[in-house]
């Protein structure tokens, strides 16, 4: 099918623009932007979901590589993390960190141990706890395939100015403060 002479000069259709997903502006005013602010928004909200679908496939590539879940993977990441800084972790602050209960933290970790990624030893300084680390084999593995990948991002980040790291960042923050979620907010949707 041949294309018309608009639709070859044209950029690819985004599925998260503003005439995409609120065409008559019931959920947001935009008709007080210029159509090149709402064109500038709209590469905005395009680029976020690119990064959100890349990161998406680098965590299911991650979990194929790793042969584990996702919930997994992050309480592999928290124990990382509590290695690096010399944080004794334990089953009560991987359960916090997952917000999971502490029979499901049981189950993961006896699936993490009996597939040789953690190991269980006496907590130093309380008797009642143990200390959950990494093994050495799983550290190491995790560090030079999924860290490594997941290190770039710093990349991106240094090659901006400190000006604009801090714009990223507060824009960042306003968003996620902006979707986030409030208690009881679809309570009434669900009868």
């Amino acid at each position: 099918m041949a294309e018309t002479p608009n639709e070859s000069h044209q950029k690819p259709w985004n599925i998260y623009s503003l005439h995409a997903s609120d065409p008559d502006a019931k959920l947001v005013n935009h008709r007080k932007y210029s159509t090149e602010q709402v064109g500038e928004i709209d590469d905005l909200m395009a680029a976020l979901a690119q990064l959100r679908a890349v990161e998406q496939q680098l965590s299911e590539a991650s979990q194929r590589y790793m042969r584990l879940g996702q919930t997994d993977m992050k309480a592999l990441h928290f124990l990382i993390a509590a290695k690096n800084t010399g944080t004794i972790a334990t089953a009560g602050a991987l359960a916090g960190h997952l917000k999971i209960s502490t029979a499901s933290t049981t189950k993961l970790l006896d699936r993490l141990e009996a597939n040789g990624h953690i190991l269980r030893s006496p907590h130093p300084k309380d008797r009642r706890a143990l200390a959950i680390s990494i093994t050495d084999k799983t550290h190491a593995a995790a560090v030079e395939t999924i860290g490594r990948q997941q290190a770039k991002r710093f990349n991106a980040a240094a090659r901006l100015t400190s000006q604009q790291r801090d714009i990223v960042t507060h824009f960042l923050q306003d968003m996620a403060e902006e979707i986030t979620l409030r208690d009881g907010q679809w309570d009434s949707l669900e009868e």
